[in-house]
């Protein structure tokens, strides 16, 4: 049964049938997902049981997995996954879901807020890929926005103001946001902030798209103050409900995603319930400011 996308959303967002992911994908598979993925910017495979293993190698058709170190508190003796998946639950290494004031649970809570993945890193990742273990009784929907469609309805004025924009990126700025202000040295290192373009042009279809994210704090040449303004205002216009899609997850539902199309959130939910999403990364291939790659 050859590959099928079904448009989910009037933007963006496709439901794939036709393909099972815990086998190896063929060459036309592959291209037909990289395809969809160009076309829609996100993908949900429904019903798709695979292991962590089996996630990592799907991922892998898309490029190199990005190494995670340096996206969270989480020290290495406490982590509770060890197969190279990110680990986006509210679970602590024995299985049971963090105490409220857990350290790297108040940290995770930044997932709450509108964001790129790793838009905090000198080059910036690619898809995400996140598979749904433990599904949350109440809330934990994920919503998606595509940032194309957003760009595409600004006026030209706004367009012309921001098109060469560089903005600061931080994992500090969007914790900080949250109150979470207590960092060791080693962290504040760490989390320094990286540059990255205000609206990105992408490789494939040579579309624009706005590159926000909770991450981004300031902007180049101005105050803070009206950079956080105009961010605001970009935002806001980026999450209206005609360009967001909310992702109701459904045990072994896997959602991949462009992080240089779209930017995404998770809902709240009941944290003291067992929530388990692993995620894999492919990397991306290059920073979107030149200087960074100096780094």
């Amino acid at each position: 049964m050859p590959v099928t996308i079904r448009k989910l959303h009037p933007v963006f967002v496709g439901e794939v049938t036709g393909v099972d992911l815990s086998r190896p994908l063929s060459r036309e598979d592959a291209a037909a997902i990289e395809a969809g993925m160009d076309e829609h910017a996100v993908l949900v495979f429904p019903k798709q049981d695979v292991t962590d293993e089996q996630q990592l190698a799907f991922a892998l058709n898309f490029g190199p997995r990005e190494d995670a170190r340096g996206g969270n508190v989480t020290k290495a003796q406490d982590a509770r996954l060890t197969t190279g998946v990110n680990d986006v639950s509210n679970l602590g290494k024995d299985g049971k879901p963090l105490p409220r004031d857990n350290r790297t649970h108040l940290f995770n809570l930044g997932n709450c807020l509108w964001h790129s993945d790793s838009s905090f890193r000198p080059i910036p990742a690619k898809f995400s890929l996140l598979s749904a273990r433990v599904v949350n009784p109440k809330g934990g929907d994920t919503e998606f926005a595509d940032m194309r469609a957003a760009y595409d309805a600004l006026d030209d004025e706004t367009k012309n103001e921001i098109n060469d924009m560089i903005c600061e990126h931080s994992l500090m700025t969007s914790r900080g946001a949250l109150g979470f202000l207590d960092y060791t040295e080693e962290e504040k290192q760490m989390f320094k902030p990286v540059l990255q373009r205000l609206v990105r042009t992408h490789p494939a279809h040579g579309r624009k798209s706005l590159y926000l994210s909770s991450h981004a704090g300031s902007i180049v040449g101005m105050t803070v103050p009206e950079a956080r303004v105009l961010l605001r205002d970009l935002n806001e216009h980026a999450t209206q409900p005609k360009f967001v899609y909310v992702h109701k997850w459904i045990v072994h539902d896997l959602v991949m995603w462009d992080n240089r199309q779209t930017m995404h959130r998770v809902r709240r939910y009941d944290q003291s319930q067992p929530r388990d999403m692993r995620r894999a990364t492919v990397e991306g291939d290059a920073p979107t400011v030149a200087q960074q790659a100096a780094e």
